[in-house]
């Protein structure tokens, strides 16, 4: 049994961007864009074409360490929320969750919120991974959001 007392199971961070839910949630649904703003360095690459559309859908990233890992997306509303649990290819996801919700607040600015959910995490060799992502972690993945959809709001 996973000893999960020591830290937050489930971890987040928001913050105010000043940027369209669109122009944001476009960063967050096409994976090709994540290396460019994952505050957790941990993503290395991601082809294009692989624009999330929705629930059941499966993308590929690339980590730094050179393994690929295979998004299941769980839950999905267009410029509102998207959430995915990541796995090795082939194998079912063990039980991590990423999530993002979008809030409008006027047509140029955005609440978003950043969830690490790892309450149902079953893979004893991944619990110090999990520890380790913090909501300061979440918080550096929404600044460098921010940075790009603000940059191209201006664009």
């Amino acid at each position: 049994m996973i000893d999960h007392d020591q830290a937050p199971r489930v971890v987040s961070a928001t913050r105010e961007i000043g940027a369209s839910a669109g122009r944001i949630f476009e960063l967050i649904a096409d994976p090709e864009q994540q290396p460019h703003w994952d505050g957790n360095e941990n993503l290395a690459h991601a082809a294009g074409g692989q624009r999330v559309r929705a629930v059941g859908d499966v993308f590929i990233v690339t980590l730094t360490n050179g393994a690929d890992r295979e998004n299941h997306v769980v839950d999905f509303v267009e410029q509102r929320r998207i959430a995915w649990k990541p796995a090795e290819p082939g194998k079912q996801p063990p039980g991590h969750r990423w999530e993002w919700e979008l809030e409008p607040l006027d047509e140029s600015r955005t609440r978003v919120t950043h969830t690490y959910d790892w309450t149902e995490l079953a893979d004893e060799s991944r619990v110090a991974h999990a520890r380790a992502t913090t909501a300061d972690k979440l918080l550096r993945s929404l600044n460098r959001l921010a940075a790009l959809a603000e940059r191209d709001e201006r664009s």
